[in-house]
């Protein structure tokens, strides 16, 4: 960071609350204004301290990757603008020779997914003197707007739960940390929320038609872009929500039981098909080269590692052992590990330093949720209230099916905490669901034994 970091950003940061503030009327009603400029305050923390620690305790890192590689495209729109739009369009490292100046100061040019955030810092650089970390705070707020949208959707199905369901989107943690900063995670976080909206109204509200398709179209393309591997897991799951809620409708509960298993196939078997023909083509996470991506990335992530370790720096000793994953063949015999390791891990004793130390702490937090929901409705019932309440349903396939996939591809918690931050505000919020379900049934039963028995007079009686 720079001089110009300390003088523009918090004049910056003056214009974004200066915004923030005149619009959080229009998006906000009574019970959740409270929460829009505190939401949005955690994402600007999470952008600085992102920038902060990878530059005083990491000694850099891809942030400053991006940064750095991304001043190459300000400087052309001041050279020449037609070559600099030439380099905002261009995909799949193809140039010419206009653009080979500055082609050739790029190392990501050649790498679609992280050339995507250089274009888009440097784009945004424009419009604040290419400066760190106020590119790091319009990142948070392209991440704040879609998990704003997500918070309301949210709401639209459990108004009740507005206090829980903030908690879940705005203030986990590692969500907020990992999830606001200049990098692929900030924009895939803020696209996921936007994609879930397009898709409750689109197919299940049938409402805002032109705003979801846009919606659709946009997080779509940046899912596609940055990290395809979170649409490909969440379009299944998606599909499979859609078509239990509209089963979920029918008013005859025999009608329904004897569909449901008919919805669940059909809705699950278009994601599947949906989710290869996205994956189709594509050199990392075609479904017929899946598996030599997992095994070369959880090898990769190991080694690095083992690396920082060497060089006493890094997440410490973070690596965890797991099978080696040669298939798709593989996935039910390393499932129940990955799905511990990928939702309740690191353990408390696993940490090896201060960063870690938060996770874990978080981790800590999200356990004691999952077991006290399980603890007080019942192993059985818990997951029979589970497939019975659709978004519950989509919310924990989404989440245990990231977490497999991460844990069998991060290789280590470094990576695993960053890369499972997508599913945390859906496998909150299907806790507090569960949880508020049980409350209620709990606040029913004391309502009834509360109430007095008239017991019926005898004839003649005074």
């Amino acid at each position: 960071m720079e001089l110009k970091d300390l003088l523009l950003t918090p004049l910056y940061l003056a214009i974004f609350y200066g915004l923030a503030f005149a619009m959080r009327k229009r998006f906000t009603n009574p019970l959740t204004k409270r929460y829009f400029i505190p939401a949005l305050s955690v994402k600007f923390l999470g952008a600085l301290s992102l920038g902060l620690i990878y530059q005083f305790y990491y000694g850099g890192g891809d942030t400053f990757n991006y940064f750095n590689e991304s001043k190459e495209i300000n400087k052309a729109f001041f050279d020449s603008p037609s070559v600099a739009f030439k380099l905002l369009l261009a995909s799949d490292g193809e140039f010419d020779g206009s653009m080979a100046k500055y082609a050739g100061q790029m190392h990501w040019f050649n790498s679609e997914t992280e050339y995507f955030i250089v274009k888009v810092s440097g784009f945004l650089g424009l419009f604040c003197f290419h400066t760190y970390s106020v590119i790091a705070l319009m990142f948070a707020l392209l991440s704040f707007s879609g998990v704003w949208a997500l918070y309301n959707t949210f709401l639209r199905l459990y108004p009740r739960l507005y206090k829980e369901l903030a908690i879940a989107v705005f203030f986990v943690p590692s969500v907020f940390f990992w999830g606001s900063g200049l990098a692929k995670d900030s924009l895939c976080l803020g696209a996921l929320g936007w994609i879930f909206y397009a898709f409750y109204n689109l197919f299940v509200a049938r409402t805002n038609i032109a705003r979801g398709v846009l919606a659709l179209l946009i997080a779509g393309f940046v899912l596609k872009s940055v990290k395809i591997y979170i649409l490909i897991s969440f379009i299944p799951p998606v599909m499979l929500w859609i078509t239990t809620q509209y089963s979920a409708g029918i008013k005859s509960g025999l009608v329904r039981g004897l569909l449901m298993p008919f919805m669940i196939a059909i809705g699950g078997g278009i994601g599947f098909v949906v989710s290869q023909s996205v994956a189709s083509g594509n050199q990392n996470y075609d479904f017929d080269k899946i598996e030599d991506r997992a095994t070369v990335a959880s090898t990769y992530h190991n080694s690095i590692s083992h690396t920082e370790v060497a060089k006493g720096r890094g997440m410490g000793n973070s690596g965890y052992a797991m099978e080696d994953f040669t298939g798709p063949q593989d996935i039910p015999k390393l499932a129940p590990k990955a799905v511990v390791i990928g939702l309740f891990r690191p353990f408390l004793w696993e940490v090896s330093n201060p960063v870690m130390l938060l996770s874990g702490l978080e981790i800590l937090w999200i356990t004691y949720l999952t077991f006290q929901v399980f603890r007080k409705t019942g192993v059985l019932r818990t997951f029979s209230k589970i497939g019975s309440t659709p978004l519950v349903l989509f919310c924990v396939i989404f989440s245990v099916l990231f977490a497999i996939g991460t844990a069998i591809t991060s290789g280590n918690f470094g990576n695993l905490v960053r890369y499972r931050i997508p599913m945390w505000p859906f496998y909150v919020t299907a806790l507090f669901v569960l949880q508020d379900d049980y409350t209620r049934k709990q606040a029913v039963k004391k309502k009834r034994r509360a109430v007095p028995v008239r017991r019926p007079q005898l004839a003649g009686a005074a």
